[in-house]
């Protein structure tokens, strides 16, 4: 049978285009079911507040570039959106007294405006957040040289050559959206070849760093976060690093506050993930074939899909 149209958006691929059983099991997953949907590979933690939750993903920068050497650099890559971590990191630099100057990071993507990269100038721009809210905060006499700060530019070709330069990504950050995308990992438009169906998982994951258009969920979803709603503020396209990148991660980490995608969305992945059903419409389930996935979960931002009428 032919698979539904979207109930969002009917030239696009999402996640309402999947077989209903799925949608009714995800629904009904408490987060005590899905602490138990760990399995080898794939890693569901709870953190019961959110200074805890920060913390912790903070921890994975620094666990990250205490393992760089000059003979032997590590980086990580990681997300704006969520933020509230990047302070956290420039303070445990800067009281550690660590120096980070072999390590590097990546940026996991920026807007896409009038044929090039959103400048740092621009005040949505996902470099100068990054930069204002950890890299210039850290002590210039610990903090690694401009050269090692990765960002994606229009022309992706040098960003992509940093993938193998012989830096190790020891982990791949990032956050869900509405659409169930990491980094701008969005659905494609049904059209085309893909009118019928999306592609398949093995075609997806072929895709590297790249300019990508955006389902309209995601750029509703950051008028919401970024734009206070004002939906013409938002780029309908963005640089987004690419599944052919994140397999190149030795771990992808997620983390889930609750302020980005909703109760339902939480569980999806989730379960997608843990029982190995990926899906090119769920952009983020295709991390079912990464071996080494970690969701992490601020308990009480999981919500629940109770109707509840407000």
């Amino acid at each position: 049978m032919p698979r539904k149209l979207s109930s969002i958006a009917p030239d696009w691929w999402d996640y309402t285009t999947l077989d209903a059983d799925i949608i009714h099991d995800a629904a009904a997953l408490t987060p005590d079911k899905m602490l138990k949907l760990s399995r080898p590979g794939f890693k569901v933690v709870m953190y019961d507040t959110i200074e805890e939750f920060y913390l912790a993903e903070a921890l994975e920068y620094i666990s990250a570039w205490k393992q760089s050497t000059p003979d032997n650099p590590v980086g990580i890559c990681g997300p704006i959106g969520p933020t509230e971590q990047l302070p956290l990191v420039a303070r445990l630099v800067n009281d550690l007294n660590l120096s980070v100057k072999s390590a590097h990071f990546w940026g996991m993507d920026e807007w896409f405006l009038d044929g090039k990269e959103a400048p740092p100038t621009h005040p949505l721009s996902f470099e100068k957040a990054d930069r204002e809210m950890c890299f210039g905060r850290i002590r210039k006499d610990l903090v690694m040289p401009n050269a090692n700060l990765h960002f994606p530019k229009a022309d992706t070709a040098a960003f992509r050559k940093t993938w193998n330069a012989g830096v190790r990504c020891a982990v791949m950050q990032g956050g869900q959206g509405d659409v169930k995308h990491w980094a701008f990992n969005d659905p494609p438009s049904r059209s085309g070849k893909y009118k019928h169906s999306p592609p398949s998982p093995a075609e997806y994951r072929k895709l590297a760093t790249r300019v990508v258009n955006l389902h309209p969920l995601t750029v509703a979803q950051n008028a919401r976060t970024s734009g206070g709603g004002n939906i013409s503020l938002i780029p309908t396209q963005a640089i987004s690093v690419g599944p052919v990148e994140t397999w190149q991660a030795e771990k992808v980490s997620i983390w889930q506050a609750g302020n980005h995608d909703n109760p339902f969305g939480q569980r999806l992945t989730c379960l997608m993930i843990a029982q190995q059903l990926p899906d090119a419409a769920v952009p983020m389930s295709l991390l079912a074939d990464h071996p080494n996935v970690q969701f992490n979960y601020f308990r009480k931002g999981i919500g629940t899909c109770d109707v509840e009428m407000h």
